[in-house]
């Protein structure tokens, strides 16, 4: 074959294995968390207010980056609106334990300089993505737990309230019937963002599994399994059967196949969640932000409330999976 031809039918076979739809872009992507209710089984109530809160997260963050603020910002604000609302398992929709209490976790991590912070068995912090914030920014620790993450967050000025805040008459119902966590309407929540600078961060916040018994602690405040962000890398906060993402240290498993390997952060989420968590029983989701901006959204149960910013500053929420 003359030697021209040969170069140009190797460049256009290599243009032909080209994905043909461009990966979206953004600055702010958020999760609800992974279940098995789909909008078919949703009150219109149910429906309404996720999308609303889903959307507010999105825009009062991305406004937050296009005024300068920082992705660590930005996650912090995404996540607060999220635990604020009473349609998702973390903050105010947190459920319940065996014993009818509410525990709550959280992780934070800062892609610019691997710093992280992570809380878990909290009963009376407000916003557990704040004292994961206070654990990074000011201690020289990583993760606390129960009484002393509790008493760290109040010299740091965070807000508690009373175990009545979580009460929530869905969840407690939830409670009574032993519905597992994994069969439940709504989730964790978690967002990941990138700011003017380039720098990502990520973070998810949870009430854990309904029922949970013995101080059971899932995914969410690991570093590495719920959470996890790297500059040049991308970011990620995962959701679902918190045993499986620890197990597989599942969100550095991501990063890990982009940093190590030849992969993209898209590929490598898919590979993760939909092939190897899922071979093993490992239900959930995860979403994130490559360094470029491009979103990452694996799922395999059927909804994972969920949204992202797109390049052109556009709030695109969605629910179900596809």
């Amino acid at each position: 074959m003359h030697i021209p031809t040969l170069f140009f039918l190797v460049f256009f076979t290599f243009l032909s294995c080209k994905n043909p739809k461009p990966q979206p872009t953004a600055t702010v992507i958020v999760h609800g968390g992974a279940g098995y209710i789909n909008t078919e089984l949703m009150t219109q109530e149910e429906e309404d207010g996720i999308r609303k809160a889903i959307e507010k997260s999105l825009q009062k963050s991305h406004q937050h980056l296009a005024d300068g603020g920082t992705s660590v910002e930005a996650v912090q604000i995404a996540i607060n609106i999220l635990e604020d609302s009473p349609y998702f398992n973390a903050g105010k929709g947190s459920v319940f334990t065996s014993s009818g209490t509410n525990e709550l976790d959280a992780s934070i991590m800062n892609g610019q300089n691997g710093q992280a912070g992570a809380v878990a068995g909290l009963t009376n912090i407000k916003n557990p993505i704040d004292a994961a914030i206070a654990v990074m920014e000011h201690s020289p620790h990583v993760f606390m737990i129960g009484k002393g993450a509790e008493e760290f967050a109040v010299i740091h000025g965070l807000d508690t309230v009373p175990q009545t805040y979580f009460y929530n008459k869905d969840r407690y119902k939830e409670h009574i019937e032993g519905l597992s966590e994994d069969r439940s309407k709504f989730g964790t929540v978690g967002a990941v963002a990138i700011d003017h600078n380039g720098n990502i961060a990520a973070g998810t916040s949870t009430g854990g599994m309904n029922n949970k018994r013995f101080g059971r602690v899932g995914d969410v405040p690991v570093i590495g399994a719920g959470t996890y962000a790297e500059n040049g890398v991308g970011g990620l906060s995962a959701t679902g059967h918190g045993e499986y993402f620890i197990r597989n240290v599942a969100t550095y498993d991501i990063a890990a196949q982009v940093k190590y390997g030849n992969t993209t952060l898209d590929e490598a989420g898919y590979n993760t969640l939909m092939k190897k968590l899922k071979s093993q029983g490992g239900d959930g989701g995860v979403i994130g932000l490559d360094s470029q901006g491009g979103v990452v959204i694996h799922c395999n149960t059927v909804a994972m409330p969920r949204g992202y910013i797109s390049s052109k500053g556009e709030a695109v929420v969605m629910i179900d999976m596809e």
